[in-house]
């Protein structure tokens, strides 16, 4: 079963607290997605350690639940 946007942002914003979350839909059908997170919690880190974060707040959902996800992450400007 998909996972809906909502679930994906909100596991994130409550391990980033503060985080952006922008979802969107790149294949129509609720199982790839694109998300664009802008957290405090990035700042100063590589791109390597952003992602880690988000993937670590997934909690293992990636390749099972949560198909495809295309990540961007930025620290806030």
């Amino acid at each position: 079963m998909p996972m809906a946007a909502e679930d994906i942002v909100t596991l994130i914003t409550d391990a980033l607290p503060g985080a952006e979350v922008e979802m969107r839909d790149l294949a129509g059908d609720n199982d790839h997605w694109a998300a664009k997170v802008t957290a405090p919690q990035f700042v100063g880190l590589t791109r390597v350690k952003q992602h880690k974060l988000v993937y670590d707040a997934l909690g293992g959902r990636m390749g099972g639940e949560l198909h495809a996800l295309q990540l961007t992450t930025q620290a806030p400007t």
